[in-house]
Parts: C-alpha cells; structure tokens; sequence
C-alpha cells in the first residue's frame, strides 16, 4: 500500500499530541512545531495532489482488511483538491495565529492540528461511518476554537453552534443505520453497487435515510434554513478560527458531492438524482438570504461571514444543476471563495486593530494607520468575492453560468446569481467607502503595528485570487478531469476489487 495516503492524517494527530505534552513550554517552541507540523502537511497534500492527477484511485486498508468489510481511506482528484485547498488555508491562518491570538490559550495549537486532523479524515474516507466519526472529530475541535479569546461574546454563538451541530450528528448517526439496515454496509463503493439492487419494499427506507443525509449534509454546508447560527459564530470567533472555517461549510458540500453523484446519482435506480430538486431550490434561497443579510451589515467581520453563506448557496446551486459541467464550475468557484473570504477574515481582523475603539463596525472613525496598504488589500479580496473582472471570482461565476443550459434552472440561476452579485457589490462598496474614506478629525487610539508575518499571511490568502487567474488553464483542466472522475462512478467501485498491496487502479 501507499502510506503516504496516512500522512494528512498522522501529521497533524502527532504534531497535536506532541502540543498536548508541551502546553507549559515556552511560547516560541510551541509555535515553531506548530507551523512545522502544518507546512510538513502542506508538502504531503502536494504529493498526493500529483499521485492523484494520473486519474488512479489509490486505496488504504488499515490493517489490510480489504473493502468493503475494514477500514479503508481513498484517494482521488477531489479528495486530492480539498486537502490542497485545506492545508494552503490553514498554513496562511496558522501564520496568523502564532503571530497574534495564539496566547489566549496553551491548547490552541492542539486544537487547531486536532481540526485539521478531522477535515483529512472527512475528505479521505470511503466509508459513511468513518465520515460520521470525522465529523465528530472536526467538529469537537472546532468547539474549543469557538471559545478561543477573552470574553465571554463568543459564548452564546458557541453554544448555539454546539446545539445545532450535535442535533446534526444525531440524525446522521440515524440515517446511517437505516441505510445500513437495508443494505448492510456503509462502505461508499460498496453502497454504489448495492443501492440500484434494493427491493421496491425497501425503497422507502432507504430514500428517508438518504433524505436525511441530505438534511444533515445540508446543515454542515449552512443551507437556508440552517445557516443563521454561522454569521455570529463566525462573526465572534477570532480572525485566524473564522479564516480556517472558511472551510468548514465546504466539508458540507464535499460531502453532498460525494455522496449523492457516488451513492445517489445517475445510477442509483428508482433513488437516482435523489434531492437535486430540492436542492437547487434551497440553494438559491440561501444566496438570496446571504445577500440580504449582507446588505444589513453593521461590521465588516459579520459581512464577511454573510459571504460565506452566499458562496455556499452559489456553490450549492452549481452543484443542483446535476451536470459535470456545474460540479466543475463549483470546484473552481469553491477554491476562490475559500481562499477569499478566508483571507477577508484575516484583514478585516487588521482593520480592526487599527481603529481603535471603531474596531471593525462600518462608521466613520478617524484614519487609521496603513490605510493605503489594507485598502487595497480588502479591494482585491471584495472584487474577487463579488465575481468582478479581472479576478479569480468572475471567471469562476462566469463558468458557472455558462454550465446552465437554456430553460427554467438557467433564468433562475442567472438571475439570483448576476442579481445577487449586484447587490453584494453594493453592500462592499458601502462598507469600503465608509470605513477607508469617511472619515473624521481626530486620532486612533491603536498604536497596533502590522507585522511581516500577518501581513504575509493576509496577503498571501487574498492574493490567491491573483494566482488562480494566473493558473485559471491548469486549475480547470484538473476540475474539469474530477468532475469527470466523479460521474463515472463505474469507476470508484472498482475500489472493491483493488488488492490492498496494490498502489493504484
């Protein structure tokens, strides 16, 4: 077998065990294993990315316990896709980190390794079960992260958040064992092959359970109406959290795509296509709602946090469309948008510390310090989040609405989406102008400095809408390529067949 399919699992689970043991070291040594453990993870996903591009699936069977009956992580292109995107997030939001809100905890690092442990566990995984156990994993994690900071203004988003999401787990478990029931296994691969076959008399069970996957699925990802706990979780959390969690709603979406192109699709029988209409429907709710709720932003890290629920509604809609096309589209637009609103984070969160007791509300407050170079930064990540030419976000909504085709679902999709792009520039260019130019007689009483290190990672995040327009031919050749891989699940249920010796198909 290929270890190296265990190195996004194992890097950050050492690297977070060795934070556990050294919690009273000091400050410095914490932080260089930190960001040593995650740029030693950066370099692994980069290496699966290349193994993945031959367009082999490669399988990992814990204890050579071949599928369907052990545990067993697979690799292909988007598996290969959301680890890179992962861990090019988390480097820039670690360089944040140990650079500015680290202190506020000994286990931040823990946790923060810990979170990144469960999203590669989610990504890789070819089992439902295991995707659950994931889940639970990312998730506890992420309850800690929440609370990360002083204050106690994080503790009823938290508490929320933690409601909702336990409700979550608890109808996923659920759907689990009525899928189970019916067909007595919940490896992926092997569920392909068996939900087809299911009698007519089973029909009705399994559709439920894979109806509330959907829902579940559908919370994870921040689908209207589950979405209006995130803007004040994210809006409280700390900059470098709420950058990293710019991921989070995408494990939601990775796992509608995977599931329902894979268990549910095309070839799924009488279950095919199971929830596509539904889907699109909510989809271009919450990007409505997104917009809306942009609009009446009174500070810039709650608009931020609004644009991630848009992009979940864009991403979501491409997804509903139920064609390769869309689901490349989505790929691509889910790289920029991940990118984007995470760096948006990171430099709202500079912002703030730059105008004293304004912090980030859209008021007019005194000029603050570096405004030229947070100006333009904030310009370059609003254009690319809005779907503005030259960057990275028009070409990414423009591949989306060149993969409708003519009928209801493309004058739906171009109007919400074109109108709801209108809107979002609109609700931008009011907090932009507001917060860089009006500005009043007096003085900041932050003396707070950018440092080299947090800006590189601001910049580094909101400039990827620069390297994806520059990378635009590669990036979608290889979305275009995944896509492709997913709608041949002929393919993935060859997974069953591959010996556990071997590197690839």
């Amino acid at each position: 077998m290929n270890h190296l399919l265990i190195a996004p699992i194992l890097i950050p689970l050492l690297g977070g065990i060795i934070q556990v043991f050294i919690g009273y070291a000091p400050i410095s040594l914490r932080r260089t294993l930190a960001l040593a453990t995650t740029v030693l993870l950066l370099a692994s996903t980069f290496a699966l990315l290349v193994l993945a591009n031959d367009g082999s699936y490669r399988v990992y069977a814990f204890g050579n316990w071949a599928p369907p009956f052990g545990i067993v992580l697979v690799l292909d292109r988007l598996a290969a896709l959301m680890l890179v995107m992962t861990a090019i997030l988390a480097f820039f939001s670690h360089l944040y980190a140990i650079h500015r809100t680290d202190e506020s905890s000994r286990q931040f690092h823990a946790l923060f390794l810990f979170q990144l442990m469960g999203l590669n566990i989610a990504f890789l995984t070819g089992d439902l079960f295991n995707l659950f156990v994931a889940f639970e994993v990312l998730l506890i994690a992420s309850y800690g992260l929440l609370m990360q900071g002083p204050g106690t203004k994080r503790t009823v988003p938290s508490l929320h958040y933690v409601v909702l999401n336990l409700t979550g787990s608890a109808l996923f478990l659920i759907s689990v064992g009525m899928i189970y029931s019916v067909t007595g296994t919940l490896n992926m691969a092997d569920l392909a092959a068996k939900v087809p076959q299911v009698s007519a008399e089973n029909l009705p069970l399994l559709q439920a359970g894979g109806l509330m996957l959907l829902v579940v699925f559908g919370l994870k990802a921040a689908i209207l109406p589950l979405c209006f706990w995130l803007p004040r979780a994210y809006g409280n959390a700390t900059a470098p959290v709420a950058a990293l969690f710019a991921v989070m709603t995408k494990v939601g979406f990775y796992a509608i795509v995977r599931v329902f192109t894979l268990i549910f699709g095309s070839g799924a029988g009488a279950l095919a296509n199971l929830g596509l209409d539904w889907l699109f429907a909510f989809a271009l709710a919450t990007l409505t709602m997104g917009v809306i709720g942009a609009l009446g932003a009174r500070n810039l890290r709650t608009l931020i946090a609004w644009q991630v629920i848009i992009s979940v509604g864009t991403l979501l809609a491409a997804v509903g469309l139920g064609t390769e096309e869309g689901t490349s589209a989505a790929l691509f637009y889910m790289l920029n948008t991940t990118w984007i609103v995470g760096g948006l984070f990171l430099v709202v969160d500079l912002i703030a510390a730059q105008r004293g007791s304004a912090v980030d509300r859209i008021v007019t407050a005194p000029r603050m310090h570096n405004r030229t170079l947070l100006s333009v930064l904030f310009l370059i990540g609003a254009v690319a989040a809005i779907g503005l030419p030259p960057l990275s976000g028009f070409f990414a909504k423009l591949l989306i609405l060149q993969s409708t085709t003519p009928g209801a679902e493309m004058a739906w999709l171009w109007s919400v989406l074109i109108g709801g792009s209108f809107f979002t520039l609109i609700a931008y260019s009011r907090a932009g102008s507001i917060v860089f130019w009006r500005t009043v007689d007096g003085h900041v009483s932050s003396t707070d400095r950018l440092s080299l290190p947090v800006t590189v990672a601001a910049g580094g995040l909101v400039s990827m809408a620069i390297v994806i327009v520059l990378l635009a031919g590669p990036i979608s050749a290889y979305v275009d390529a995944t896509a492709a891989q997913l709608f041949n699940t002929s393919e993935y249920l060859n997974v069953l067949n591959l010996p556990v010796i071997a590197e690839g198909l």
